[in-house]
Formats: structure tokens, sequence, C-alpha cells
């Protein structure tokens, strides 16, 4: 159980990656940004790759809980892409795609296993939206990775150009059906 104290900083350290990125973090600057000391930082979280991995998890535990806001059914594809498109969620999503990538180059250590936890999060809140009959066959799986790749897709080309009108249209003509 982290105490107060390590929540407290793991909450600013967060707020800080949001606002600044997570890859080129350096401890000395964060620990002064958040109120600690390197030290402090290192004694509770065991090292840079312990704060980073905690800082993940933080991320992914915010995503998990926006995401299961999203509900089920039918047009969920298309209330995902809403919630994606939001600019409330930018920074959020911005760390997310700097943490999945870098999760790609460097399998190991901090960022191991992030990519693919977070393609099987998705997956899962797109299998909950399927007909039970469809769910666990081979199809629903096919129908959810090709609505997931879509998804993801538009998402990395509206942080790109921030153009939400385009890629929204384009998002809305994919999933009407």
């Amino acid at each position: 159980m982290p105490s107060a104290r390590e929540t407290e900083l793991l909450e600013a350290a967060y707020r800080y990656v949001l606002a600044h990125g997570l890859a080129d973090v350096s401890l000395r600057p964060l620990a002064a940004a958040i109120g600690s000391s390197t030290r402090v930082l290192l004694y509770l979280f065991g090292s840079k790759d312990g704060l980073v991995r905690a800082l993940l998890a933080r991320a992914r535990a915010e995503e998990l809980e926006l995401l299961g806001d999203i509900g089920g059914g039918p047009g969920v594809a298309v209330r995902l892409w809403h919630w994606l498109a939001a600019p409330a969620h930018r920074p959020l999503l911005t760390l997310w795609l700097e943490a999945y990538a870098r999760s790609l180059v460097e399998p190991e250590g901090a960022w191991a296993g992030f990519a693919r936890a977070t393609v099987e999060d998705w997956l899962e809140v797109l299998r909950t939206s399927q007909a039970e009959d469809l769910r666990d066959s081979a199809a629903g799986l096919a129908e959810r990775t090709r609505d997931l790749a879509l998804l993801r897709g538009a998402l990395l080309d509206l942080l790109a150009t921030g153009d939400v009108e385009r890629v929204t249209a384009a998002v809305k003509a994919s999933f009407a059906s």
C-alpha cells in the first residue's frame, strides 16, 4: 500500500509528465518541479525505471477508468472516437502514444509490455460492445481488431494534425452502417 506521500508525489509527477512528456524525463528537474528531491523519489520508487513504471500504471488506470464510462452496445466505436477526439484527453493520449512507441523500441525495462497491454485493454472494451454470439468468435476478434486499427490510426492522424473535423468525418463514415 503506497504511503500518502508516495501517492501525492506520484500524482504530482503524473501531472508533470502529462505536460512535459515522459521519455526524456530527468529526475532532478522533475523532483524540483514537484517539490521533492531525487533522493526521496528514488527511495519511494526504487529507481527511475520504477517511477516510470508507476507513471505508466497511473496513466493506464486513468485510461481504463475513462474507457469504462464509454458503455457498450451499438455505436461504441463512435463514442470511443468522440472520447479520443475530446481536447481534454489530448495530454493523456499524447503520453499514451509516447509510452506505446517507446515500449515497441525498448521492449525491456520500464516500458515492457505497455503497448501489448493497451491493445488488450481496448480490444476488451470493443469485445464487450459486441453481440454475445460474436464476442468469442474469430469473426468477432477480426472485427474488434479492424475497429481498433481504425481508431488508433485516426488518433495518430488527429494528434499529428489537430484536424478534428476531417478525422471525425472519416471515422463516422467508416463506422456508418
